[in-house]
């Protein structure tokens, strides 16, 4: 009778963790752990994504069990926030116990300060993406200790950040070489100066986001046009009233791997740069936000429409002075239109012989949103007979929940 041999004698450590890397499905992986207590130890420390709660025991115990995690989500629900959540003394364990962490999300963490961003800072080097949006009790002293001890972060997102200032701009500059993505939408106190000092050191910025950052002004952009022209893609400026001309004749100039850029609310810019823009950037632009733009009218959103050859998502909201004839020559037009988001609420000298001009020229739209445009209405579209796109939705009067919305990608 042949004898059993059991395959832990059999197999070494690093073989197992080969099988476990074959396995494809979460399911598969658990049921990997189910084997043995030896499996099910190999299967939580190749761990490398963990979500969790708060709590200081709890994130010791993780800490012990899954030593490879590099990749830890412990953010909160806006509208479900639950007491008294993260707090310093937790941010001390992950420091300590996660060294391997590369991507921490904390963002709507309200209870964290300074303290816990300067272990933070002292303990995970190796660090790459930090989330802390609508952590509002951070300043630069705290988030500055990050920057130094953190060089090789690549994404910072500071969202509701509204203590930060210059100085943090030059901790990263000095520190974060690598910086890719950076998020300060709403520090109001970032100004031009420190956006200079920013892009003096880091040059590889992919994503700038500085929506509402209301002393931003074309000085700033111009600096990080100029420094990060091969690699900016995705430019926000929401209601930067400061923004002008000079700052999209300065994207022009240098970035013409434009992707994505948001000058909602930014009434100083007219058709003339805005025509420049699309003829700059007509093949790499996907996304233009450009709604509550007084100033813009038939001539710009023309061009735009007939030369951004890849244009995904438009937003014209409450320009009232564009009409049907911004769409006319889209009758002329050789190839469709890959517009699958399309707004334009609030614009009410545009009719629906427009947004028929559109559908003979785009069969991908996904979602178009027609709110309190009163030359448009459905009884209107069933009158003409007009056939929408196969998926569209259409948002006539505020009908479609914001779920709707928010699953139809890409969004501006």
């Amino acid at each position: 009778m042949a004898s059993s041999v059991c395959i832990n004698e059999i197999l070494t450590d690093d073989e197992i963790r080969l099988i476990l890397a074959k396995l494809g499905s979460d399911k598969d992986m658990e049921a990997f752990g189910l084997v043995c207590k030896k499996w099910l130890y190999l299967q939580s420390t190749e761990r490398k994504r963990l979500a969790a709660r708060a709590g200081i025991h709890m994130l010791r115990k993780m800490a012990a069990r899954f030593s490879r995690v590099v990749e830890l989500d412990l953010s909160q629900s806006a509208s479900r926030s639950f007491f008294p959540g993260v707090i310093d003394s937790d941010l001390f364990v992950i420091a300590d116990g996660f060294r391997c962490l590369r991507v921490l999300n904390l963002q709507n963490c309200k209870g964290i300060t300074d303290a816990g961003m300067v272990e933070i800072g002292h303990g995970l080097s190796s660090l790459q993406c930090l989330d802390v949006s609508y952590c509002r009790k951070l300043t630069d002293k705290g988030l500055s200790a990050v920057a130094e001890g953190c060089c090789e972060l690549k994404s910072l997102h500071l969202t509701g950040c509204r203590f930060v200032t210059d100085k943090l701009l030059h901790a990263l500059s000095k520190n974060c070489h690598n910086l890719e993505e950076l998020g300060l939408q709403g520090c109001t106190n970032i100004s031009d100066s420190g956006l200079t000092n920013l892009v003096n050191g880091c040059q590889r910025i992919k994503f700038l986001d500085i929506n509402k950052c209301s002393n931003v002004g074309d000085g700033g952009v111009l600096s990080v046009s100029e420094a990060c022209a091969s690699s900016l893609r995705t430019l926000k400026l929401l209601d930067c009233y400061k923004i002008g001309d000079a700052s999209i004749f300065s994207l022009v100039r240098f970035c013409k791997n434009l992707e994505t850029l948001i000058v909602g609310g930014c009434r100083n810019i007219s058709d003339e740069s805005l025509k420049s823009l699309a003829d700059s950037c007509k093949n790499s632009l996907k996304n233009l936000r450009m709604d509550w733009c007084s100033n813009i009218s038939d001539s710009a959103l023309s061009c735009i429409l007939n030369q951004c050859i890849n244009l995904e998502a438009l937003d014209i909201g409450c320009c009232e002075e564009v009409t049907d004839a911004a769409f006319q020559g889209l009758g002329t037009r050789e190839i469709e239109l890959s517009l699958k988001v399309l707004k334009v609420s609030n614009c009410p000298k545009i009719t629906i012989a427009a947004i028929g001009l559109l559908f003979d020229k785009c069969n991908s739209l996904e979602y178009l949103d027609v709110r309190s445009c009163p030359l448009i209405t459905k009884a209107g579209f069933d009158e003409a007979g007009l056939q929408f796109p196969t998926r569209c939705m259409v948002n006539f009067a505020g009908s479609l929940s914001e779920s709707d919305v928010l699953c139809l990608k890409p969004l501006i």
